[in-house]
């Protein structure tokens, strides 16, 4: 049998198999099964945990975690954190924030997209991991476009910038640029732990700065990557589509 009867017979036996996300919760296999963020148990120890932390996410004057600079490397592990990698985990509550210095302007603007929203990527220096979890939006799947949600490649067409990568020197005008290309009223999504703090690169030579010290973010979306539904509830954020406490950033 050739591959597209294949193809149509497995499509006619499984049926439909877009995911149901956000009309449900997301099912277990779309939630992150590794890439959690850790947690204190009663016998973490904080100082500990703050010294082996490569990007400064445990912080122990505060006793938090700070999910936009955790890049899930589980080096505190040996501190007392505990990181959930089956069901408990995979059941956490998806991470995507409104900035909560953005929420008066955030609620302006959402009265502008009630039923299309084109968005546009921008790289800024990532290692491509958040690229591809961004993409894989548009794959049958996840299907971005049944939410109104469409990928451009113009800031002339664009209503939202997902802006992933550490940001570098080279990409500084370049982020400005595009960003003050695109027509108001306009969303800025900061998804990853690189654009919002800089991850393993903050504090090197060619990082410069989070993303947000550059231009306004709108939500930010912690993970190292983070899941394609967690990118989603970030955009739906953005459109208010969905509700969420702020975070301050």
């Amino acid at each position: 049998m050739d591959l597209p009867k294949v193809w149509v017979l497995r499509g006619i036996k499984k049926g439909i198999v877009t995911s149901k996300f956000p009309s449900k919760g997301p099912t277990v296999d779309e939630q992150p099964q590794r890439s959690l963020p850790p947690i204190a148990t009663p016998n973490a120890d904080w100082a500990a945990g703050e010294k082996l932390c490569p990007t400064g996410a445990v912080q122990g004057s505060k006793k938090e975690i700070d999910s936009g600079k955790c890049i899930y490397c589980q080096r505190c592990a040996t501190a007392g954190f505990a990181f959930e990698e089956d069901g408990a985990g995979r059941s956490r509550a998806l991470q995507a924030q409104v900035v909560d210095s953005r929420i008066a302007e955030l609620g302006k603007k959402q009265r502008a997209f009630g039923k299309s929203f084109h968005v546009l990527m921008i790289d800024v220096g990532s290692c491509n991991a958040c690229n591809l979890e961004v993409l894989n939006l548009s794959n049958p799947y996840y299907d971005l476009n049944r939410l109104g949600i469409f990928f451009t490649n113009s800031p002339k067409h664009a209503d939202a910038l997902i802006v992933v990568g550490a940001l570098n020197r080279a990409m500084v005008d370049v982020l400005k640029r595009t960003y003050e290309s695109i027509p108001e009223p306009k969303f800025v999504v900061s998804a990853g732990a690189c654009a919002i703090s800089g991850g393993i690169f903050q504090g090197t030579e060619s990082f410069v700065s989070p993303v947000q010290d550059v231009i306004p973010v709108d939500v930010v979306i912690p993970g190292c990557p983070p899941t394609p539904i967690q990118i989603l509830e970030g955009l739906l954020l953005a459109m208010g589509k969905t509700k969420k406490e702020a975070v301050a950033v």
